[in-house]
């Protein structure tokens, strides 16, 4: 488990990057270790070569063998004034494998002798050469055994692979709790605060506050705060609208039943003989149906979702002539022309009922506005096909959108443009549309007038593509 968490995954990756570290360093300093033990073995060598020399006598066998195996070597060369003088010597025990010249060799040259030394098991006889020490002659050479020098490496190699383990556990140790103390308990204690706001984000206690030092850390929990504060803040604005939402509708539910009984009151008020009856009955009856809709509306848009469209074939141009037909009864006195220009052929797949919705929405608002200018106008509705799916487009010769109408222009309660409107017939079409996977659009709005847009694609859902009506 332990290097399952990032501070084992850091001790762990600490430990392998110094070893190879080390590994990098061990091999140039087993070979300059090699040059070392060679050179010391040379100085040896000629200390005792210029003590045989100064004596200019010879010396018995005993003492040549005492002063050879002191040197550890099997005889030694000292060249003087170009003259090659064996100074001491012994017999030795097999041919000389290999000579190496330690004066001026190259580093790669010292690395790669010195691994062949390491791999090779066998006790072999080299002959070395290098400069005398004091310059105390030309040079000095000496044949020597590798087996000692072959255990001399291992061991130091073993001390220093054994120091190497000790350098990275102790580093990785440091670093595993320097870690743990800068990054792994600060993001603990991030997650810790969002599991916590996680229970209640309705909290605003529960918001962490940044207390990292490091840069990083400290931006990643302003951000955090930040995001926390703004969904609290919303969770507690859609909690108040879902109160509000339910009283509204409530009110509405029950205003609609009074506002019923009016309306058949203000349908027998239409047959009375009074004058003044007569006349202000139907704006009685229009104010009770406008506030009638209104309820309805509310309550319709209350609802949790729509239901999901029933897809089938039918000709465009029948639902387009129900809905203008439906609004030319509602213009009265208004000077406004509806043209449809819709190919009798155009066959589109769409929810019959739900689409019938969205072109009365929009066309009952380019009607409104354009009796509110109390000058004549012109409602065009065109469709066509491509080759994504189909188009529909509602036009008018309106004013045009306000600009506050065009901020918030399909937000339910926001979007509304007239006076007394909601803007709940743009927000209920627009999500009427989107359940189609298609989408609404505003075209154009200016003096010159307004136009919608609906684009419903061709291809089916898979959900849908199952049953394809």
């Amino acid at each position: 488990m332990l290097f399952n968490t990032l501070s084992g995954r850091f001790l762990l990756l600490t430990m392998l990057f110094v070893m190879l570290a080390e590994v990098l360093i061990f091999v140039p300093s087993v070979a300059r270790f090699r040059e070392d033990y060679i050179l010391s073995r040379l100085e040896r060598a000629q200390i005792a070569s210029l003590a045989l020399l100064a004596t200019d006598e010879m010396i018995d066998e005993t003492l040549e063998k005492e002063l050879l195996a002191n040197a550890e070597v099997y005889n030694v060369v000292l060249r003087r004034d170009e003259v090659r003088q064996l100074v001491l010597s012994s017999p030795i025990p097999a041919p000389i494998y290999r000579s190496y010249d330690l004066r001026d060799a190259p580093a790669w040259e010292l690395i790669r002798d010195a691994v062949a030394c390491l791999v090779d098991p066998e006790d072999r006889v080299i002959r070395v050469i290098g400069d005398p020490v004091k310059r105390a002659g030309l040079l000095i050479e000496a044949t020597m055994a590798t087996a000692p020098l072959r255990a001399a490496m291992i061991d130091y190699g073993l001390r220093i692979l054994g120091l190497s383990a000790l350098i990275s556990a102790v580093t990785a140790v440091l670093l595993f709790l320097a870690v743990r103390r800068l990054l792994v308990v600060p993001i603990r204690r991030v997650v810790k605060h969002m599991s916590a706001y996680a229970e209640a984000p309705e909290d605003a206690r529960r918001v962490i506050e940044p207390q990292a030092r490091v840069v990083e850390l400290r931006d990643a929990e302003e951000a955090l705060q930040s995001m926390q504060r703004q969904l609290t803040g919303a969770l507690r604005q859609k909690e108040r609208l879902a109160q509000l939402g339910g009283g509204v509708a409530k009110i509405s539910h029950d205003l609609r039943n009074i506002l019923t009984t009016a309306q058949l009151l203000a349908d027998r008020m239409e047959r009375s003989d009074d004058p003044m009856v007569k006349r202000a009955a139907p704006k009685l009856v229009g104010s009770i149906s406008r506030a009638v809709g209104l309820c309805e509306s509310t309550l319709a848009f209350g609802k949790a979702e729509e239901p999901p469209p029933s897809l089938a074939r039918f000709m465009l141009a029948g639902l387009v002539r129900d809905v203008v037909e439906s609004e030319r009864l509602a213009v009265g006195d208004a000077e406004v022309e509806f043209i449809s220009d819709i190919p009798g052929s155009l066959s589109i797949r769409a929810d019959h009922e739900q689409l019938h919705r969205v072109l009365t929405n929009l066309v009952r608002n380019a009607r409104q506005a354009i009796e509110a200018t109390h000058a004549p106008g012109t409602i065009e509705i065109g469709a066509g096909e491509e080759d994504q799916g189909w188009w529909i487009r509602v036009g008018d010769t309106g004013p045009g959108l306000p600009e506050r109408a065009r901020e918030h222009l399909f937000q339910p309660f926001q979007g509304g443009y007239r006076k007394g409107g909601t803007g709940l017939g743009l927000a209920i079409a627009a999500e009427l549309v989107r359940g189609h996977g298609g989408r609404l659009e505003l075209l154009k709005t200016d003096t010159g007038g307004t136009e919608f847009i609906i684009h419903l694609p061709r291809e089916l859902m898979p959900a849908d593509a199952a049953h394809p009506a």
